[in-house]
């Protein structure tokens, strides 16, 4: 095993794989918090649902769709002097954070807004017909019947997020990216290369697995 990975120092492989998990970890929960509301108020003031206001709804999926359309490897750069502001430093896992969750909380809303249309439109016909008001049909009928489809959108999130977060090593974001980057890239270190996108491809699978797991368990299907 040490000769065909001479330059991997695993105790490093370690360090950048608990930073990777805090980036990721931090990113997804302010993804959800962000993301969620977003979506479900873009699903409301959406052409012949419940709020139905257009002027709001092109407004905000204006702010979304831009957001969504500038290359993560560009948000890094352009963002550095708000994180910079934000949390004192763009670098290591806390400056890689507020990219992160810029860059993939737009995703996540778009993801609940389609997860939310996919609701049979019957259900919230009869929660009106009840008397329900807006609030109680979205947290008694809407969320809980989108919910497996919104947490398939959370797992293809936090496996976005894992390609981001091994991005954010391009601006010294800390992580298994950044290891990637200054040693197997820059100092060609093959092995290195090879050990990060491994563990990275765990990563995902584990997201996937997880995922794929409470969506069945969640599913009525």
């Amino acid at each position: 095993m040490n000769e065909l990975f001479v330059n991997v120092d695993w105790s490093d492989i370690w360090q950048a794989t608990q930073d990777t998990l805090l980036m990721l970890g931090g990113s997804l929960l302010f993804t959800l918090i962000l993301g969620l509301p977003l979506g479900v108020l873009l699903f409301l003031t959406g052409p012949r649902q419940l709020l139905d206001q257009p002027a709001a709804y092109r407004v905000i999926a204006l702010i979304v769709n831009v957001l969504r359309s500038i290359p993560f490897v560009i948000l890094l750069i352009v963002l550095i002097p708000f994180t910079t502001w934000l949390v004192g430093t763009s670098l290591g896992v806390l400056g890689a954070i507020p990219p992160l969750v810029i860059g993939a909380a737009p995703f996540f809303a778009r993801l609940v807004e389609t997860a939310l249309r996919e609701v049979d439109r019957g259900i919230i016909e009869a929660t009106q017909a009840m008397g329900a008001s807006t609030r109680q049909i979205v947290f008694g009928a809407l969320l809980p019947e989108a919910r497996p489809g919104i947490l398939a959108g959370a797992t293809i999130t936090a496996i976005t997020l894992v390609s981001y977060t091994a991005m954010s090593g391009l601006i010294g974001g800390g992580g298994l990216g950044d290891l990637a980057i200054r040693y197997g890239y820059q100092r060609f270190q093959t092995d290195v290369m090879v050990v990060t996108v491994l563990v990275l491809i765990v990563l995902v699978q584990l997201l996937q697995m997880i995922g794929d797991k409470l969506v069945r368990h969640f599913s009525r299907r």
